[in-house]
């Protein structure tokens, strides 16, 4: 193993080899996951019945693999009536609400399937068990106090569960399900019985790679194993034809796939479609077994991300224009918990908005946007320390009323308020988070591997690194320090910096790109950067990359 990858791994608590070992038989036991065996039972009763089965997922990229994971998988599984539902966000918001249900009705199903969604969703589960229609709820989002009635639960976060990883994304979870029907097929003979081939479900990770990258999830060993196996299945040309449509028209290589291309390449085309439209664009595309269509798909998602980018830009200008507004006044008067809000800005994207200004001030973000009826939802992103929906829970429980209802994560929430409510929520929410954050809690602590010798920044390392692992949440991808002399700068893609650097005395040069830093980078000729080592493609050759995170001046 190269020295700097030791180096690596060893900063990242790995202790042993078993640790780096990414076979599938190293997943965690399906019996382990509480309610999966019940679920496939539930499961196997409707198949076997013929009943109609429909799966109601979630507007995002985790949602959409769900849904698509759990279409296919009972299709191959010999379900002959399987169709799905994904709530339009603007229409009917987040989860199985009662609205949701009165739509899911009007398909006269016999079982709901929630993927990605339904740990909270106490009334609509409610509402349709009313109606007759039993529902599985699958999910990882944290439960309330209060349980939803559903026929079965699979959750790795509810309190009596003994799985040991409690960070399967809704795409893993419904997995795991889907390994715990076969399992329970398999020892009814089922597949003989019916002349059906026994599915290979490893097949499927493909979109459990795409889905756990996507949420952004910790990426333990259990979620590294899944992610390692889909991701050589699409390098290998046997992930399914939406993702490789979408690699395609994102101007990636699908042989040479990094993690990080799922994440900021394939995800964001996904996401646009629920950002903007409906996700059951993004779904279909994930379901098309033909390369054609499936292409035709994902040029669609590829304009619609490119109308996401230019109304992000737009909301992110108008709030740092305000914010810088409101700092150069009394800089002291910031929030440590930090709402924000304009009449013109689309729901949609106000969760890039948020990812964005937290960048910026490294303080945990709400950032809100109209919808109907008097309402404005927000979308909420933390920092180490701060958890949201936590917040968000206490928040609710000293002022009852102002939150309508509201749901998440520890570093990801979204809720939904009255539009009068929304001066009085910013205050509470930042009194709420400054019981838990100080001042000291403000600074974005950079860590580094330590820095590289020059004869280290090669194609070679970069090559190894990018390879290495599954990179993400949890696992962070390696970064580096060190000083620089600066030879070149100049201006790409309007928002963006190509430089020419050199370490120190040294006589070799390489180049580094600087996202989103043309504005804020400073005047000088030496520099100390946090970077990442990556590989650069461009008309077919391959180069060795810097890519800048943090820059200081260095004065001589």
């Amino acid at each position: 193993m190269h020295p700097v990858l030791k180096r690596v791994f060893a900063a990242r608590g790995i202790k042993s080899e078993s640790e780096l070992e990414l076979g599938l038989d190293r997943l965690l036991p399906v019996k382990l996951l509480s309610g999966a065996q019940e679920a496939a039972m539930l499961l196997h009763q409707m198949i076997e019945q013929g009943g109609r089965i429909l799966i109601v997922g979630d507007f995002d990229t985790d949602g959409a693999t769900s849904c698509a994971l759990a279409v296919r998988a009972l299709r191959m599984m010999g379900a002959k009536d399987v169709d799905y539902l994904v709530p339009n966000r603007f229409d009917y918001g987040y989860g199985l609400s009662p609205a949701i249900v009165e739509e899911a009705l009007k398909c006269k199903p016999d079982l709901l399937v929630t993927v990605d969604n339904g740990i909270s969703s106490v009334e609509g589960v409610a509402a349709s068990v009313a109606a007759g229609v039993p529902v599985l709820v699958t999910d990882h989002h944290l439960p309330g106090d209060e349980l939803p009635a559903a026929a079965v639960l699979v959750n790795p976060q509810l309190p009596d569960d003994r799985f040991p990883s409690k960070n399967l994304a809704g795409v893993g979870v419904i997995f795991y399900v889907m390994l715990a029907l076969r399992a329970y097929l398999r020892s009814l003979d089922w597949f003989s019985q019916h002349g059906l081939p026994e599915p290979n479900l490893a097949e499927l990770l493909d979109l459990v790679a795409l889905g756990t990258v996507a949420d952004v999830v910790p990426l333990d060993h259990n979620n590294r194993i899944m992610v390692h196996q889909g991701v050589q299945r699409i390098r290998a040309g046997r992930g399914c034809a939406g993702i490789s449509a979408i690699i395609e028209v994102a101007n990636r290589s699908q042989n040479r796939l990094a993690v990080t291309d799922l994440g900021f390449a394939v995800a964001p085309r996904l996401n646009a479609a629920g950002r903007l439209d409906d996700m059951s664009l993004g779904i279909e595309c994930l379901l098309a077994d033909n390369l054609q269509a499936a292409r035709a798909m994902a040029k669609q998602l590829d304009d619609l991300n490119h109308t996401r980018r230019h109304i992000e830009g737009e909301m992110v200008d108008q709030a740092m224009a305000g914010l810088s507004d409101f700092l150069e006044q009394e800089e002291s008067e910031l929030p440590i918990g930090l709402c924000i809000y304009r009449q013109e800005w689309h729901q949609g994207v106000v969760g890039i908005l948020a990812s964005r200004i937290r960048e910026h001030f490294h303080r945990p973000i709400i950032g809100f946007a109209p919808a109907q009826d008097g309402l404005i939802k927000g979308s909420a992103r933390s920092v180490p320390g701060l958890h949201l929906r936590d917040v968000l829970a206490e928040v609710d429980l000293k002022y009852p009323g102002i939150i309508v209802r509201f749901g998440g994560h520890a570093m990801a929430a979204g809720l939904t308020l009255r539009e009068e409510h929304f001066e009085l929520f910013s205050h509470a929410f930042d009194i709420e988070v400054r019981r838990h954050l100080g001042a000291d809690d403000l600074f974005d602590v950079i860590h580094s591997d330590g820095e590289l010798k020059p004869e280290e920044l090669n194609l070679e390392l970069a090559e190894i690194l990018r390879t290495a692992s599954p990179w993400g949440q949890g696992f962070l991808e390696p970064r580096f320090d060190g000083e620089f002399y600066i030879h070149n700068r100049q201006v790409v893609g309007k928002r963006h910096l190509k430089l020419v650097l050199s370490p120190g005395d040294a006589d070799t040069s390489i180049t580094a790109i600087a996202f989103n830093q043309k504005e804020t980078f400073p005047e000088c000729d030496k520099i100390h950067i946090a970077y990442r080592l990556d590989v650069n493609q461009f008309r077919g050759e391959r180069t060795v990359q810097m890519v800048v995170e943090n820059i200081q001046v260095v004065h001589d």
